[in-house]
């Protein structure tokens, strides 16, 4: 793990044979991701992947229209 600062760092991961994926114990720490949570996995084929805590999506992403 590579930290920019107390609130960024840089992670690789690897993606097992399943297409899964283990989030790192910092970033599970940083986002208070805890065991039995649901995640929303957002992805644009030109920008990449977002994973982001469902409470947090419904809380920012309320109402907004689909493209």
């Amino acid at each position: 793990m590579r930290k920019t600062n107390e609130n960024r760092f840089i992670v690789s991961v690897k993606v097992g044979p399943k297409g899964q994926i283990t989030i790192p114990k910092e970033a599970r720490d940083m986002f208070d991701i805890k065991e039995g949570d649901t995640l929303m996995v957002m992805g644009d084929k030109s920008r990449g992947l977002a994973i982001l805590k469902a409470d947090v999506f419904y809380t920012h992403f309320k109402g907004v229209e689909n493209d």
